[in-house]
């Protein structure tokens, strides 16, 4: 029989309601710090010992501080169903702004998870590690920036989680100017642990599977704690899910002005035609994923097209994996009182990630055998191809997946112990972290195809001398392959990537000297780093490679460096009167890199006053920083491919450049390849961030908090937007800018836009953008300001149980943006051409739990609030709701079993017509998966 522990403590400096959150955790948002307490029970007095609350390094006997910090422990994340620790993060309500994630197969990182507190972008949250900054991911998000993997932490190792939501970089320096995460491993356990653990989902596809092992075991001057933990999981592709397997799902549509992708594309440039030498029915019918239509919406060309309605389906929604992590942590008591330390945590995962099966689109050409309205019968035709290779030619779905193999390791070592009779707490540490990436992706050899489909060159055209001559293979074009051929026309990418960070801190806390209020604590830490990290693509993906194995239509990048960080902080809190103290912090970073950032000073200051025990009025105000990322600094020549909206062509034919007029036509929106590198000539990010705040313990039993934050970035680090490049090289071209005023077409801000962008001469393509260069600079200025509010009730009864409830609410009152100086504030929460990342205007979660004897029930969800609406003329979509629910039932003393669902409703994603496939914010990503179902058994072997 369970049996649960109450404690009755009387009141300190909190309530009794926050001292057992603290002690036992019962909601999914509670209350920081870093060590466990020591409770002594009575039947009036509890004794509360000093412990070091993330936000400070100075220990403390209250529970709440100058800033709020949110703590997930492991419990609630196995009470509430996540499967991954990133999940539980993912879900706090300060996550109001999306983030790539697996539906982004064709990013830099599909295998990775990271997070983005208050919508400022990953890397803007500093990630710890007991403490200690972990690794960054070696592969940057977006190919640009660099930030923390949040999906490698292995949960059967996790204490809890504590996220300080506002800046902190005079505690811990560069990145933590959103927040931040300090992941708290298990450093105390008794016993061993067994648990496993199988899901599914009722759509299909993704099943999992986890087993996980905790135990430790003590001496009388020793003690270790050991984790294992092995996850595998299964793939689920769009085509498995009836919302998103076709374009036929677009909402609200006419069925005949669906617009596939044309599978089968033989294009007449000169005048929009299509080509079918044995007629188009005819010939998509030798496909069997390929079907004949006529797209009624055209009014360029409505003959017969071979269209893939399934094609962007055939992508994996999630990827198929298998992970395998270990934790050691021990600890040693000297003689002297001091106490040695050491920390191993280990992972490896193995990924198949799936974007779209391939594609080819060849150059321009002038085929002399097929036939064109601009040239006449016999006269041939200018034309370009597009064939998609079907997962029936290429052996299945996932058949040419590309794989990831991923190791990282944390060793740290350390002392710890008191001097000065005891006044005083010093620990002096040094540790290493590392992170590898194999990557093998498989892609098609450019001159393989031209052979295979093409043959040789024969010159150039006979009316232009500028388009080279080839003669289609219409055999081979017009008919399958088999795996095998495809096969032939592949190689395989290889490329490798691994980051690194080793560091050394000694700090020392304690009380200095007694002031008329209480004694006056004071903090300290030195620290070292060293940081790098290395990127090495295949050679044949960079731009300028001129070898006989050139890759199509596949860009990586390249690049490497390393950078020294020293550190000097120092902390007091000063008691002014018994109810009012103050904390005021401060910080030097030095660095020792090739950027312009050659040293920061960050400031902090707090105050706590308690007009009553149970009442808190909070406050803090700081600034912070954050050096350029080692990408953005590094990076080596590369390329990519983006969309883009040609404002001069628009504004040159008389269109509005924001109207969907312009953005939603082929003509005017189309992609284009970029050159990109990385730029030394980068300043570090520099940001204020201030919260006021108020905490009620109401009763023994329930309590509410409520803090407005206010976060200011300014110099935001990133690569030109293209809607700022090219308004104003359209500004330049024109003579004109939007407004109608003169521009100086000679002045050196003409010749600088002008000159990064390389547009075409081709006859048929109207002077349309062929290329642009892109760099990273200190352009942009981002503010956000909202409120967090969080409700918790207990109630115990001797009949029905013990009840929990909680209600935790993030409203965004302010998300804004300035691209460049001087260019004007852009309201990230609604703006479409802009925007870096959407943005919720709030987000709500709720839990409600109870227990009674053997048995324990769970039901949770949240609710995002609204986004802009696929078309900007439409304002906003509707809000979206999830709901998940677990039961749980101890069998014997050591056994438990637990059945577990997310999205209990099967809720869908919130569908928008007016966007493309597949016609919602994929970013967000909520509700792709569908309903899931766990099933759990734990067993203590002693």
């Amino acid at each position: 029989m369970s049996v649960r522990r109450k404690y009755a403590p009387s009141r300190s400096r909190l309530s009794a309601a926050l001292l057992a959150a603290l002690i036992a955790p019962l909601s999914s948002i509670a209350i920081a710090q870093e060590t466990e307490e020591e409770v002594t029970e009575s039947s009036s007095t509890a004794t509360l010992d000093k412990v070091t609350v993330t936000g400070s390094r100075i220990k403390r006997a209250e529970v709440e501080g100058p800033a709020p910090v949110t703590v997930i422990t492991a419990a609630e994340i196995e009470r509430e169903g996540f499967a991954t620790v990133y999940d539980a993060l993912n879900s706090l309500t300060q996550n109001t702004a999306s983030i790539q994630n697996e539906l982004n197969q064709n990013g830099f990182t599909p295998n990775a998870s990271f997070l983005n507190l208050r919508g400022l972008g990953p890397g803007y949250q500093l990630i710890l590690i007991n403490g200690r900054r972990a690794a960054d991911y070696p592969l940057p998000y977006n190919s640009q920036s660099n930030a923390v993997n949040l999906a490698n932490i292995p949960a059967a190792a996790l204490e809890r989680v504590e996220v300080l939501t506002g800046g902190a970089s005079a505690i811990y320096g560069s990145d933590a100017v959103a927040g931040v995460v300090n992941l708290i491993m298990k450093t105390n356990f008794e016993g061993d642990q067994l648990s496993v653990r199988a899901g599914t989902t009722t759509q299909g596809g993704g099943d999992s599977g986890r087993f996980q092992w905790i135990g430790g075991k003590t001496g009388s001057n020793w003690s270790l704690v050991y984790a294992f933990e092995a996850v595998e999981r299964e793939a689920i592709f769009a085509s498995q899910r009836k919302f998103m397997d076709s374009y036929f799902d677009e909402p609200g549509v006419n069925p005949e002005d669906v617009n596939a992708v044309e599978g089968l594309l033989v294009f007449d440039i000169a005048n929009s035609n299509r080509v079918f030498p044995d007629g188009g029915e005819a010939t998509c019918a030798r496909f069997s994923e390929f079907d004949t239509y006529y797209f009624e919406a055209s009014s360029v060309y409505t003959g017969p097209r071979c269209g893939y309605f399934g094609y962007p389906a055939t992508q994996a929604i999630r990827n198929s994996d298998n992970n395998q992590s270990g934790y050691l942590y021990g600890t040693f008591d000297f003689n002297s009182g001091m106490q040695g330390w050491a920390q191993l945590s280990a992972s490896r995962s193995k990924a198949k990630f799936a974007s779209s099966t391939q594609f080819w689109s060849s150059p321009d050409f002038f085929d002399p055998n097929l036939e064109s309205d601009f040239t006449g019968p016999g006269g041939g035709a200018f034309v370009n191809l597009q064939r998609i290779f079907t997962p029936a030619e290429v052996g299945g779905l996932g058949a040419q997946s590309a794989t990831s193999d991923e190791r990282a390791f944390d060793f740290a070592v350390g002392l710890r112990g008191t001097m000065i009779s005891d006044r005083f707490d010093w620990d002096a540490s040094v540790s290493r972290a590392e992170y590898k990436i194999d990557s093998k992706r498989p892609r098609f050899l450019a001159n393989r195809l031209t052979e295979y489909f093409l043959g040789e060159q024969q010159g150039f055209d006979p009316y232009f001398d500028a388009y080279p001559v080839y003669e289609l293979n219409q055999e081979r074009f017009f008919n399958p392959i088999d795996a095998a051929t495809f096969k032939s026309l592949n190689t395989t990418l290889v490329g490798k990537a691994e980051s690194d960070v080793t560091q050394a801190s000694f700090s020392i806390s304690g009380d200095l000297f007694e002031l008329p209020a209480g004694a006056l604590g004071a903090a300290a830490v030195i620290e070292a780093a060293r940081q790098s990290y290395e990127l090495t693509p295949d050679p044949r993906t960079l731009p300028g490679y001129n070898g006989d194995e050139p890759i199509y239509n596949f860009s990586d990048t390249g690049g490497g460096g390393e950078r020294d960080r020293y550190a000097l902080g120092l902390e007091f809190s000063i008691p002014i009167l018994d109810s009012l103290k103050a904390s005021v912090a401060g910080r030097y970073d030095k660095y020792d890199d090739v950027t312009k950032v050659d040293d920061a000073v960050t400031w902090q200051v707090g105050l706590e006053w308690r007009p009553v025990d149970s009442l808190l009025f909070r406050g803090s105000h700081g600034t912070s920083f954050r050096a350029p990322d080692m990408h953005y600094v590094y990076a080596g020549e590369s390329g990519f491919f983006t969309s883009i909206v040609d404002e001069y062509r628009c504004r040159r034919d008389g269109l509005n450049p924001l109207s969907t007029a312009c953005s939603g036509d082929a003509d005017y929106a189309y992609q284009v390849q970029g050159i990109r590198r990385g730029s030394t000539d980068l300043e570090e990010e520099e940001g204020k961030s201030t919260t006021f705040g108020v905490v009620w313990d109401i009763n023994d039993q329930m309590s509410i908090s409520a803090d407005w934050y206010d976060i200011e970035l300014t110099g935001g680090v990133d690569d030109i937007f293209t809607s700022y490049l090219f308004r104003e090289e359209a500004s330049c071209l024109l003579g004109t800018d939007r407004a109608g005023n003169s521009i100086d077409q000679n002045s050196a801000a003409c010749q600088f836009f002008t000159g990064l962008v390389t547009r075409t001469n081709s006859p048929f393509r109207d002077n349309q953008v062929d290329e642009y260069t892109s760099f990273p600079v200190n352009q942009s200025l981002s503010r956000t300001s909202g409120i967090d509010v969080n409700f918790k009730y207990g109630l115990d009864t001797d009949r029905l149980g013990d009840f929990d409830f909680e209600l935790a609410w993030t409203h965004v009152l302010k998300k804004e943006i300035e691209l460049f100086p001087g260019d004007g504030i852009i309201d990230d929460r609604d703006d479409l051409v802009n925007q870096r990342t959407l943005n919720f205007r709030s987000r709500v979660n709720w839990s409600a739990s109870w227990q009674r004897d053997d048995w324990a029930a769970n039901v949770n969800g949240y609710r995002l609030g609204s986004l802009p609406a696929g078309n900007s003329e439409n304002g906003r979509g509707g809000s979206f709701v999830i709901w998940n629910a677990g039961v749980s039932k101890e069998i014997t003393d050591k056994a438990t079993v637990s059945f577990q669902v997310q999205n209990l409703l099967d809720k869908k994603p919130l569908f928008d017509q007016d966007l493309a496939y597949p016609f919602f914010w994929s970013t967000y990503y909520a509700g792709v998966i569908g309903r899931e179902v766990f099933l759990q058994f734990s067993y203590k072997l002693r």
